[in-house]
Order: C-alpha cells, then sequence, then structure tokens
C-alpha cells in the first residue's frame, strides 16, 4: 500500500483497516520498520504497530507477532554503515513492545519470552552499527533500542536470576566492546536504566554486581595520557564506559525506578535496589579511578555482601 493509505489510517483513529485483513496489514508494516524513510517506519509502521499491540488487537496473537519480528535482529547482523540496521534496531523496539505487553497483561508463555531473550542478547553483543541520527534517514540507535529491549526482558516475570545475570553480563559486554562511535544521543542512559531495572528486582547480590562493576572500571583502566593529540585521549569505547559508569551513579544517587509501567508485576520490584549505597561507592570507586590524581578515594562505611 501506498504511504497516503497509511497516513489515512493514522488520521482514521489508527484502527486497524476493514478492507483488509490484519495478517496482511501486519506483514506489511513490519516490512515498513525497515525502510530507510524514517516518515514510513518512524511516523508510521511503529506507532500504528504499538498502537495496535497496546489497545490489545494482537492479545492473541502476540507469539506469532514476536516470532515474525524476531528474525529482523538478525537481518544484515555484522554490517556496519549501510540502511540494514534500521531492521534490527526497530526489531528489536517492537520485541520490547511486545514483551512490555505481556509483562502487563500476562499472555505469554515463559518458552517464548526467554526464546526472544537469546535471540536478543546474540544479537546486541554482536551490533556493529552504533550509529543515533543519521542525516535524510532519521534514527537508527540500535545501542539505545536494544537497551530498551533489554529492561523489558529484565521486568519479565519469565526471567529468574540466572536469565537476570546474563542480561547483565551482556550489558557490560556490550560497553566493552570496541567500537569506532562514541554514544552521542543517550545510550549510555538508556543503559544505565536497563540496570537499574535489573537492581530494582532485587536477585541480583552485591557479590554478583559489584565484581561487574569492577571489570566495567578496567575497562577505562590504566588511566590514559591526555594530550592535544586526539590520540593521546581515550578510545571512543572507553569513553563509552566512562559515561554509562557516570550515568549509572547518577541514577543510583537519584533513586531511578528502573520501571516505567505502574501496571506490572508490583511483587518482583522494589522501591529501592536492596544495598543501594553500596553499589553507589562502588560505582564511584570505578569513576574514582579513572582519574585517581582528580578523585580522592574515600573509605565505606560498611563492606558490600
Amino acid at each position: 500500500m501506498s504511504e497516503a493509505y497509511w497516513q489515512a489510517v493514522m488520521q482514521s483513529g489508527m484502527d486497524v483497516p476493514g478492507d483488509r485483513g490484519l495478517d496482511e496489514s501486519t506483514v506489511e508494516l513490519v516490512e515498513m520498520l525497515g525502510h530507510p524513510n524514517p516518515r514510513t517506519r518512524e511516523d508510521l509502521a511503529y506507532p500504528l504497530l504499538t498502537t495496535w499491540i497496546t489497545r490489545g488487537v494482537y492479545d492473541q496473537l502476540l507469539a506469532g507477532l514476536g516470532d515474525g519480528i524476531a528474525p529482523g535482529l538478525r537481518y544484515g547482523l555484522g554490517h556496519d554503515g549501510d540502511v540494514s540496521v534500521m531492521r534490527r534496531s526497530y526489531s528489536a523496539l517492537m520485541l520490547a513492545e511486545i514483551i512490555g505487553r505481556d509483562n502487563n497483561e500476562h499472555l505469554m508463555s515463559s518458552e517464548s519470552v526467554l526464546d526472544w531473550g537469546d535471540r536478543a542478547t546474540a544479537w546486541y553483543v554482536r551490533e556493529q552499527d552504533h550509529r543515533g541520527w543519521i542525516p535524510e534517514q532519521g534514527w537508527a540507535n540500535a545501542i539505545a533500542h536494544g537497551a530498551d529491549l533489554l529492561a523489558a526482558l529484565a521486568r519479565s516475570r519469565h526471567f529468574g536470576r540466572l536469565e537476570l545475570t546474563v542480561l547483565l553480563d551482556v550489558i557490560a559486554d556490550r560497553v566493552l566492546t570496541p567500537t569506532a562511535y562514541i554514544w552521542r544521543h543517550g545510550e549510555d542512559d538508556r543503559l544505565a536504566y536497563a540496570v537499574m531495572t535489573l537492581l530494582h528486582r532485587n536477585e541480583l547480590d552485591p557479590v554478583i554486581v559489584e565484581p561487574w562493576l569492577v571489570r566495567l572500571g578496567q575497562g577505562i583502566k590504566p588511566p590514559q595520557t591526555r594530550g592535544h593529540l586526539e590520540a593521546e585521549w581515550p578510545s571512543p569505547g572507553v569513553r563509552n564506559t566512562s559515561s554509562f559508569l557516570r550515568a549509572l551513579h547518577l541514577q543510583l544517587a537519584l533513586g531511578v525506578q528502573g520501571r516505567d509501567d505502574l501496571r506490572a508485576d508490583a511483587e518482583l520490584f522494589a522501591e529501592q535496589p536492596a544495598h543501594r549505597a553500596d553499589l553507589i561507592l562502588a560505582v564511584l570507586d570505578q569513576i574514582r579511578a579513572e582519574q585517581p590524581w582528580l578523585y580522592r578515594p574515600t573509605t565505606r562505611a560498611r563492606p558490600l555482601g
């Protein structure tokens, strides 16, 4: 169908078209998620699909919808700098919406959600294209969209301690993997928010989280020589790791909830992460170690554990 057709659907209340089947409409909209034109992808396909998910149109079809979208995570995987990133990135964003619907309404089996989690983590650590805003093509934002998907998985009742630990490790893998891109479009904040979601589940003991933070800290050490040449400054990957740790510290200090849906299972989430004060100090330890000549070390009030 033409762009004008879908514009008319948008303007008429975003209802499922009555002149064609839901399956046919869905297949076309999913295909449009990879379109290089942001009007097609961001202004038509994504809002229509998310609206239908929110309205419950797919409530009996969520497993099939997710299974149809998940292969998009592999489309062109390994490429960097071409349009294939759109399909991967928006497939991740749509899976986050589908899992979010299940988190609210309890519609899915564990088997489906765990399978999507496996596919999501396999894609996320291998994604090479970190571009955010692309002139003429709009938002790619695969790192941020992947963080949103991991946050949705972290909120899932189907994920227990083992799966949450895997998500935590995947985030570290993603942050520490070398890249030529400096994250400039909130990727660090979105990843920190995903970690806050994990921590609010209170399934991860400090004995798991502290070594994870030390591993991240190793990614910004030893202290880099800083001079007048670009090569004398930290690499993009080191800068990304540093900005991520600072974003996580800020969100811990502010008490960010790590939970943006009040209808999610309340019993799964704590008001604040256990050992929050210790976690703040543990993050600060890594930030201080990056520039020991600037930040003085402090003594913790009590050990972790």
